[in-house]
C-alpha cells in the first residue's frame, strides 16, 4: 500500500500545492484545542479557544475555574456544559500527576509514553492524541477524521468496514514518517472540496482513475 500511497500524494501536491505549515502550539494548548474542536468546525474552535485564553491566559486557571464560567467562555465553540467539564478534568488530572500546565507539558516525553498517557485521558481519543503529537511535536502520527476516514474508505486504502480508529492503525503503519504531515492535509483539502459526503465530485477528481468508489452513490 506504501507505493499507491505514495502516488496518491503525488498527484494530491500537482492538485493543491504544498500544505500550509503546521501551527506548532505547545503540546499542552494543542490538547486544549483538539478537544474544543470535536463537533465543530475550525472557525467556532479558534473563537471557543481565544475566548478561553482572554478569559483565562494560563491553564491553571482553566483547572481551578467553576465549570460554568468555563462552559460561558468557549460557547462559540459549541456543546460548551459538555466540553468544560472534559476540559476541566484533563487540566486536574495532569496537574495531579505532576505535570505542568503550560508550555513544558509532555515537551519531553519519548512518544510512545505520551500517546499512552493522551489516550488514557477521559475524552481523549486517538485522533486527538495524534494531533497533538504531529501538529504540535512533529512526530509521524497520523491524525484520521472524518474527511480523511471517507476518502481513504472509498479509495479502498482501509476495509470499507474499518471504523476511524482501525484506520489510523492502518495509515500510521503504511505511510512513510516524512509524509504523514503532507498526506494528512491533503487529503482533508480533498475530502473537503471533492471527495464531499454527498454527491462527490468525482469527474472532477485527480484520483478518478485509480479510486474503486467504495461505497460512493449518487457521484457528480
Amino acid at each position: 500500500m506504501r507505493r499507491r500511497l505514495l502516488a496518491i500524494l503525488a498527484r494530491l501536491r500537482r492538485a493543491y500545492g504544498e500544505p500550509p505549515a503546521p501551527r506548532r502550539l505547545a503540546p499542552l494548548d494543542e490538547l486544549v484545542l483538539t478537544v474544543l474542536s470535536q463537533n465543530t468546525n475550525d472557525t467556532n474552535r479558534d473563537r471557543a479557544y481565544a475566548d478561553l485564553r482572554t478569559r483565562y491566559p494560563r491553564w491553571d486557571e482553566v483547572a481551578d475555574a467553576p465549570l460554568p464560567a468555563i462552559a460561558n467562555a468557549i460557547r462559540r465553540g459549541g456543546l460548551g456544559p459538555t466540553k468544560s467539564v472534559r476540559l476541566r478534568a484533563l487540566l486536574r488530572e495532569l496537574r495531579d500527576r505532576g505535570l505542568p500546565l503550560d508550555e513544558r507539558a509532555f515537551a519531553r516525553m519519548r512518544s510512545t509514553t505520551l500517546w499512552d498517557l493522551l489516550v488514557g485521558l477521559k475524552g481523549v481519543g486517538p485522533k486527538t492524541a495524534a494531533c497533538v503529537l504531529l501538529f504540535s511535536l512533529g512526530r509521524p502520527y497520523f491524525p484520521v477524521d472524518t474527511h480523511v476516514h471517507r476518502v481513504s474508505r472509498r479509495l479502498g486504502l482501509v476495509p470499507d468496514e474499518a471504523d476511524a480508529v482501525k484506520a489510523q492503525e492502518l495509515l500510521q503503519a503504511a505511510v512513510t514518517p516524512a509524509d504523514v504531515y503532507d498526506l494528512h492535509m491533503l487529503l482533508i483539502r480533498h475530502g473537503r472540496e471533492v471527495c464531499v459526503a454527498r454527491r462527490p465530485l468525482c469527474s472532477q477528481c485527480v484520483l478518478r482513475d485509480v479510486c474503486p468508489r467504495v461505497g460512493v452513490v449518487d457521484a457528480r
